[in-house]
C-alpha cells in the first residue's frame, strides 16, 4: 500500500468498528476536500460562537456527527484506542455514527492530518497537542482525557553507561517534535549536550520511523533511541539494547501528586467538532473510559491477546510474549490527563527548539469526562475541569 505521508497509515471503518484499508491516494483528496469544508464551518462557527466554547458549552440539542473520524497509533500506549477499536466498544457507544480510523506511527503527522481537516478526533502524545494548541493560538484542538502514563525509555547499545558516553554518538526519536524526542533533546540538554532540530550539536537525533530503528539498531546504524512502547521493549529483548533513561525516574510526582507518572497519550478532539457535536464527544469519552476499564481489569492474558490481535491488525504484526508482558509493566492506563505535567512539557519543548513559549489556558475541557466518571481529574488551571 502506498503511504500517502510519513508516519501515516490509512484504515478506515464502518459502523461495525472493523477497520478496512483504502488507496493512499484517498487521504489526499479527503483532506484538501474536508479542508474547504471545515474553513467555511470554522467561520461559521466564529459569527455565532467566541473561541472560548467548547464542548461543555455548545447547545446540547444539537445532533451527534454522521461520523467520527479517529487518529491513534498501533503502540501499546495507545492500548484504549486499540481495545476500543477492535472489540467494537467505540462503534458501540457512537450508537449508529460511522466510526472511521486511521493509523499513524508519530504523533506530529497525526496533527498535520487533524489541521487539515482528515481527522476529528486522535490519540496522540502531549507534546504535538501542545504544539497544535500553541500554533493555532488555542484554536485547533483541546484535549479531554488522559489514555497512558509512563511506558518511554532511552535504550543504548552495551558499552553505553553514562550521558557523557552519548557524545558524538547517533541516536533516534520517532518524529521531529514527538513527545519522545522533545523529551531525549530536553534531557540531553540537562546533560549538557547540545542536540538542534537541524541536526547540529554533541549528539545527532534522527527522527525514524519506529520499525526502521529496529532495523537500523540491529544493523549497528544506531547507537540508541528513546522510544515509547513496545518499542522499547523490543529494542531491549530482541535487539540487545540497554535502558539507559528510564523516563519514569525523571518525573518525582510534584506536579501531579503520582510519583513516576507521566503522560505519554491523551485523547484530543478538534475545537469546532467539540463545540458543534458534544454528543458525539460525550459517547466517545463514554467509550474511552469503558476502554480504559477494561486495561485495567482484564486478566494479563486476555489483555495480551486482545492487544495483539489489534496489532496485528493495524502495525502488522503480533509482538512476542516476553515483549508485550515488559511494555505493559511499563505503562500505566489512566483517563487522568496529568494536566499538572503541561508546562513542563511546553518549556521543554521551548528548550529543545521545537515550539515556543505560550499561554496553554484552555488548552483543557475535562467537563464531559468528569460528568461519566464521577471523579475529578484536574486540568490545573489549563481549562475546564
Amino acid at each position: 500500500m502506498t503511504n500517502p505521508q510519513p508516519g501515516m497509515t490509512r484504515i478506515v471503518a464502518g459502523e461495525s468498528g472493523k477497520p478496512k484499508r483504502r488507496r493512499g491516494i484517498e487521504i489526499a483528496l479527503t483532506a484538501g476536500l474536508v479542508l474547504l469544508i471545515s474553513a467555511g464551518a470554522t467561520v461559521a462557527a466564529g459569527v455565532s460562537r467566541d473561541s472560548g466554547n467548547t464542548a461543555a458549552a455548545a447547545e446540547p440539542d444539537q445532533a451527534p456527527a454522521v461520523e467520527l473520524r479517529l487518529g491513534y497509533f498501533g503502540n501499546i500506549t495507545h492500548g484504549p484506542a486499540l481495545v476500543g477499536v477492535s472489540q467494537g466498544i467505540i462503534a458501540k457507544d457512537l450508537n449508529g455514527t460511522k466510526l472511521s480510523t486511521q493509523v499513524f506511527t508519530a504523533g506530529p503527522a497525526a496533527i498535520e492530518a487533524l489541521n487539515a481537516g482528515a481527522l476529528d478526533a486522535a490519540y496522540i502524545g502531549p507534546n504535538p497537542a501542545i504544539n497544535s494548541f500553541v500554533q493555532s493560538k488555542g484554536e485547533s484542538i483541546r484535549i479531554i482525557a488522559g489514555a497512558a502514563a509512563g511506558g518511554a525509555q532511552l535504550v543504548v547499545k552495551p558499552g553505553i553507561t553514562s550521558a557523557a558516553d552519548l557524545r558524538g554518538k547517533t541516536l533516534s526519536t520517532p518524529q521531529l517534535g514527538g513527545t519522545q524526542d522533545v523529551a531525549l533533546r530536553a534531557w540531553l540538554q540537562k546533560e549538557g549536550h547540545r542536540a538542534s532540530p537541524d541536526g547540529s550539536g554533541d549528539v545527532a537525533i534522527n527522527p525514524t520511523d519506529n520499525a526502521q530503528t529496529l532495523k537500523l539498531f540491529q544493523d549497528g546504524k544506531l547507537d540508541g533511541a528513546w522510544l515509547p512502547e513496545p518499542w522499547a521493549s523490543r529494542l531491549v529483548l530482541q535487539a540487545g539494547a540497554t535502558v539507559l533513561v528510564d523516563e519514569r525516574d525523571l518525573w518525582d510526582g510534584s506536579l501531579t501528586g503520582k510519583p513516576g507518572e507521566f503522560p505519554t497519550t491523551v485523547l484530543i478532539v478538534n475545537k469546532t467538532f467539540a463545540a458543534e457535536h458534544p454528543a458525539t464527544v460525550k459517547a466517545l469519552l463514554r467509550a474511552h473510559t469503558e476502554s480504559v476499564d477494561w486495561l485495567n481489569n482484564a486478566p494479563a492474558a486476555e489483555k495480551a491477546a486482545v492487544l495483539n490481535a489489534a496489532l496485528k491488525e493495524t502495525a502488522g504484526a503480533e509482538l512476542k510474549p516476553d515483549v508485550i508482558d515488559r511494555a505493559l509493566r511499563n505503562i500505566v492506563f489512566t483517563v487522568d490527563p496529568l494536566a499538572g505535567t503541561y508546562r513542563k512539557l511546553l518549556q521543554d519543548g521551548v528548550d529543545a527548539g521545537t515550539t515556543k513559549p505560550a499561554d496553554l489556558t484552555g488548552i483543557l475541557d475535562l467537563t464531559v469526562l468528569n460528568s461519566i466518571t464521577g471523579r475529578h481529574a484536574s486540568a490545573a488551571g489549563l481549562g475546564l475541569d
